[in-house]
């Protein structure tokens, strides 16, 4: 080999490892409480999301649907159980008390969880309270924000929610990374105002719901159009069973 090459070589290397390692693995699902579809109410199966996630190699994950201390799932903290299980950090966020428990949703993190917020949303028409979570963590020495939500079903509450989500990202420096479980079509007017902040992983998240023949886009990947994100490898996991839902997986590359 020419010698004169060495050096190049080895600076090109090294660019294409830097730029490997600052890819962001990232992932959302909706878990329906663990409870597989095709099984009896009574089947609580953690094991298999956690595998789940674990095989998808995420850095961030957001979850929805997460029981703590509700007899339907064994009074489980399930946020905890899946920390546990697949060895990351959490925070869970309430929705509503539900029995002598709680329901929300979840974040489970590779890097440790450097701070946290939990937001009320805003419902004007009588419904489930929903909850945003955001958590600031650095991973490959950038510090961002992940934030993960479960918007309401009914139109008025979850475009209020959106607006929510947008005033409080709208200027924000910090690169920002959205999941969750939406509740909305891409055409839908919670998705429109949302793309006023935040872009979508894929022009097509892609149809996630119901599981066995998904038909319907309602969980998202999204970041905020100030961060000049790329992303790469947004895909569907193939996953029939564990949930109502199937998991949505992307890379973000964060400069």
């Amino acid at each position: 080999m020419n010698r004169k090459l060495i050096p190049f070589l080895l600076i090109l290397l090294g660019s294409v490892f830097h730029l490997h390692a600052q890819t962001i693995r990232v992932l959302s699902f909706n878990i329906h409480h663990g409870n597989p579809p095709d099984e009896k109410e009574s089947v609580i199966n953690l094991d298999t999301i956690a595998t789940i996630i674990k095989n998808s190699k995420a850095d961030l994950v957001g979850l929805q649907e997460i029981d703590v201390n509700l007899g339907r799932s064994y009074f489980e903290n399930q946020a905890k159980k899946l920390a546990e299980l697949t060895g990351m950090h959490f925070i869970f966020s309430k929705g509503i008390d539900l029995e002598k428990g709680e329901y929300g949703t979840a974040i489970l993190s590779k890097q440790p969880i450097e701070r946290i917020e939990k937001h009320f949303l805003p419902s004007p028409v009588e419904s489930e309270r929903r909850s945003l979570a955001v958590i600031e963590v650095t991973i490959h020495k950038k510090k961002l924000l992940f934030a993960n939500t479960h918007l309401d079903l009914r139109d008025r509450n979850k475009i209020e929610q959106a607006k929510f989500i947008t005033n409080r990202f709208k200027n924000e420096k910090l690169p920002v990374i959205l999941v969750g479980d939406l509740n909305s079509e891409p055409k839908d007017p919670a998705i429109t105002e949302l793309g006023k902040v935040f872009t979508k992983s894929n022009i097509a998240n892609g149809f996630t719901f119901p599981q066995d023949k998904p038909n319907t886009e309602i969980d998202y990947i999204m970041i905020n159009k100030t961060a000049n994100a790329k992303f790469a490898n947004h895909r569907i996991l193939d996953e029939k069973y564990a949930s109502d839902h199937r998991p949505l997986y992307v890379e973000v590359d964060i400069k």
